[in-house]
């Protein structure tokens, strides 16, 4: 296509998703954490930016997004999702089948918050125990200087 174009607005940019991989990175590896995949999702669940680390299982990616868009479309955590619906294991299978089974609501997506508490994006991380997931993913966030949230208040 020859010519100007207009342009979407962005809320999460790359460089920004990049800086979440990286915080979160920096995070396992201080921890001695297993290899990490981390996927950065804009609020619309589309791919900003992702990576795995050397070791990582074919599985982590899918995984890793399916936390992300998990915390997404539910408003909260992908560990505060399952928690809420331990009980109800219809309602988690329905959410699995209505999002073609991207939605992985296990700890380690975290939502992306901006100024006002409204949602950007997600971060997913998989490979190490679910809590270490969750907690490489909130490095990663504040290592951009991004807000981050589990559930509201």
């Amino acid at each position: 296509m020859a010519g100007k174009v207009y342009r979407s607005r962005v809320l999460l940019a790359r460089l920004e998703g990049r800086s979440i991989i990286d915080g979160a990175i920096a995070r396992a590896r201080d921890a001695g954490m297993e290899p990490l995949t981390v996927v950065v999702l804009d609020g619309g669940g589309n791919l900003v930016a992702a990576e795995r680390e050397d070791g990582c299982a074919p599985l982590r990616y899918p995984v890793a997004e399916g936390k992300a868009f998990a915390a997404l479309g539910n408003g909260a955590a992908s560990g505060v999702v399952g928690a809420r619906n331990v009980e109800r294991p219809a309602f988690l299978a329905s959410v699995a089948a209505a999002s073609g089974g991207r939605s992985v609501p296990v700890a380690g997506g975290v939502l992306i918050l901006d100024p006002g508490e409204r949602i950007i994006g997600a971060v997913g991380v998989s490979g190490a125990s679910s809590n270490e997931d969750e907690a490489a993913a909130i490095a990663g966030v504040e290592a951009a200087g991004l807000a981050w949230g589990l559930e509201p208040a």
